[in-house]
């Protein structure tokens, strides 16, 4: 299928820098299958979304981002609940997006056979999960997971940190967070319930990983409907040293302290029992302070998968 008007954004940062030289990549081979492809990329994730925003308006038949997860997440906020299909070329450090989706990594060649096969085919429509202050309209979108828990704050110092690269960069932040730890004071609201605790780890799922495969939630189903809610009750900073590194497997739910609730709209609060939790993240991206409404929108975003 060729002559298709296609957008690209790319994150010239994202891999360590190997983005940018995969975004050339991408817009060549793009081109020379046909296609009119115009390149949408910006010195800034805003300006990006901005030349995504009105190029939509202009007229796509897809927009592809290459980068990580924050670039797909960038994707994910133009083209929910509109009928534009979104295209991946994972060149993160993370990926946790492309590979809850069985898309290559860092494979150029095979990333665009993928985007082809998808407009060919038609695309595969699958949830996304939408996060905001209760009471406000503007909200983000977001495809793997938020994190409001100890996994948040874990998820800020990362973000501070240069190397090491994936996951290993995950664990030294571990390492850093730990010493100041102490458990939050929770409230969460789900369809059928109430969670009111102290707590550590606070994840609201859409996808089964964060952080570069960590599988803070390996039974989430990015196409039934409901949202996986990964809590863990009070832990010492030595239990949270014995649970936090089997996230990196998924065996945390078989932790005692932790459970796995379902639901399509949750309400995550502040509770007296304990300190305001961290600063929340979507897709590895800064949300804000809790309470925070969210809520999943079945089949929301169209992925050339």
């Amino acid at each position: 299928m060729t002559g298709l008007r296609l957008g690209v954004v790319v994150n010239p940062t994202a891999g360590s820098g190997r983005g940018s030289a995969e975004g050339h990549a991408v817009v060549d081979a793009l081109t020379r299958r046909g296609h009119d492809v115009r390149d949408l990329t910006a010195h800034d994730l805003p300006s990006a979304t901005q030349h995504a925003r009105q190029a939509v308006v202009d007229g796509l038949d897809a927009l592809v981002v290459v980068g990580g997860d924050g670039m797909v997440n960038l994707g994910a906020n133009v083209v929910a609940e509109t009928d534009l299909p979104l295209g991946i070329v994972a060149a993160g450090s993370g990926n946790d997006i492309a590979r809850g989706l069985g898309l290559p990594r860092h494979d150029v060649d095979a990333a665009v056979a993928r985007i082809e096969a998808g407009l060919e085919r038609g695309p595969l429509a699958m949830d996304a999960a939408v996060a905001g202050p209760p009471g406000y309209g503007v909200r983000q979108w977001y495809l793997a997971v938020l994190s409001a828990g100890f996994d948040a704050a874990v998820n800020a110092r990362a973000n501070t940190l240069r190397r090491p690269r994936g996951t290993l960069r995950y664990v030294r932040a571990l390492a850093l967070e730990l010493r100041s730890f102490a458990p939050y004071g929770y409230r969460i609201t789900l369809d059928d319930g109430t969670w009111e605790s102290l707590g550590t780890l606070v994840a609201v799922a859409n996808g089964p990983s964060f952080g570069g495969g960590m599988r803070i939630a390996p039974d989430a189903d990015t196409h039934d409907g409901l949202l996986d809610v990964v809590v863990a009750g009070p832990l010492t900073r030595a239990g949270l040293v014995a649970v936090f590194p089997r996230v990196f497997s998924g065996r945390h739910v078989d932790h005692p302290a932790v459970q796995v609730l379902r639901s399509r709209r949750v309400l995550v609060e502040p509770s007296v029992l304990g300190p305001p939790p961290p600063v929340a993240f979507v897709d590895g991206e800064r949300l804000g302070p809790a309470p925070l409404l969210i809520e999943s929108r079945p089949g929301a975003v169209r992925v050339l998968a």
